[in-house]
């Protein structure tokens, strides 16, 4: 399932390697991701305030997150997300390809 909507959001590639790949989203109102299923694990943080209106297949809800908010999913997650807001939208997306590789030794 995706939204209706012919408004792509842009994604920016920032860093790709073996891992991480840093992705800067940028949506104009309306626009999408498109409906994906993301591979990795992986964090968002906001850099605007907005809306991320979330699409899972079954149910549309509306998350309001504040400039500087972030958050956190699993790999396997399956959805399309929307600017809900009236005005532009970015966040930066960061999936962490190899976990294992982002592990902190001890002091």
């Amino acid at each position: 399932m995706a939204f209706a909507c012919t408004i792509p959001a842009t994604p920016t590639v920032q860093q790709d390697d073996a891992d991480v790949r840093i992705t800067r989203w940028d949506f104009p109102p309306g626009a999408v991701t498109g409906w994906h299923t993301h591979g990795w694990p992986y964090a968002v943080i906001m850099l605007t305030n907005g809306i991320l209106r979330v699409h899972d297949g079954t149910a549309v809800k509306d998350n309001p997150l504040a400039a500087g908010q972030a958050y956190h999913r699993p790999a396997g997650i399956q959805h399309d997300v929307m600017n809900g807001s009236d005005h532009p939208i970015a966040f930066v997306e960061i999936e962490i390809k190899r976990p294992e590789a982002m592990r902190f030794l001890p002091p």
